[in-house]
């Protein structure tokens, strides 16, 4: 029987990191006829004595309903087909996972975003993750938002890591994701892991993968922006920083091919490893010489 590939997982934060800016400004937000500096405003203002995620959920259902915009599922799915991405994401996941056909491993693409569902799932690279993690709505029997039914915060995207580190992919299973579970016994170890994200929201998943063995990179969206995510490297919670453009032979493209083919040599050295381990008897080995 032919050995399973090492399986690698490249999760990605959404607004920001690979659309240009926030999903709700492409489409929702201009339909209520506000700029959206003043819809985030009004946002933060209400997020002083609820969750910052719920906050911008609740507005949304309470300016549609103010607008008489309609927000029923497929609404946000149609919005997702306005969405803009930075250069090069179109033809990314496509080279990604062909570069690392070539070093006998297999790439898995996550998205986990404090971002709707709805809307990434409209939008035109959404067949390319194994699983999307976001925000989401619950409708009632007529079709129309009625509450929501997910709430991903800044902290709580830390539980989607664990989830495809241990395998348990589905959100309804937690006893699944909280059984103890051997780390070497796990389907995706932190070390192959590699988090993508644009800021301070993305910090506790940056960091743990970091911490873990994987890597972390912060992105900016252009040159004169580069100080933004600078500071996250300075006090290491990510180990590289680099500008939102996916195109080939560009800075983000070579360092991510870079930590693929280390990931894919420690891989091989792992297997090694365990090998002389299994072949090696406990019982005959020599004594030490003092």
């Amino acid at each position: 029987m032919a050995k399973e590939k090492p399986v690698i997982a490249i999760m990605y934060d959404f607004d920001k990191t690979l659309c240009t800016k926030d999903m709700q400004e492409y489409g929702f937000i201009p339909k209520l006829g506000m700029p959206p500096k003043e819809f985030w405003t009004e946002a933060n203002r209400l997020a002083q004595s609820m969750d910052r995620i719920l906050a911008y959920m609740y507005l949304m259902k309470r300016k549609a309903e103010a607008h008489d915009v309609s927000i029923r599922r497929e609404d946000f799915v149609e919005l997702g087909r306005g969405v803009e991405f930075f250069a090069g994401v179109d033809g990314w996941f496509e080279r990604i996972d062909s570069y690392a056909k070539g070093l006998d491993i297999v790439v898995e693409h996550y998205i986990i975003s404090s971002g709707l569902k709805e809307i990434i799932e409209g939008s035109s690279i959404s067949s390319r993750f194994k699983r999307i993690y976001a925000c989401e709505f619950h409708y009632n029997a007529s079709g129309a938002v009625d509450w929501p039914a997910l709430a991903v915060n800044y902290t709580g995207k830390t539980q989607f890591l664990f989830r495809i580190n241990k395998g348990v992919l589905d959100i309804s299973d937690d006893l699944g994701l909280n059984k103890f579970v051997e780390d070497d016994k796990r389907p995706i170890p932190f070390r192959n892991m590699i988090y993508i994200g644009d800021g301070f929201t993305d910090v506790p998943c940056m960091k743990l993968v970091k911490v873990n063995g994987g890597q972390s990179i912060a992105v900016y969206p252009s040159r004169g922006s580069k100080n933004q995510v600078e500071e996250l490297l300075l006090d290491k919670r990510v180990d590289f920083i680099a500008q939102a453009d996916y195109r080939e032979s560009k800075q983000l493209d070579r360092i991510v091919k870079l930590i693929l083919t280390q990931m894919a040599a420690t891989n091989k050295l792992f297997d090694i490893h365990r090998k002389q381990l299994a072949t090696r008897p406990r019982g005959k080995l020599k004594p030490k010489l003092h």
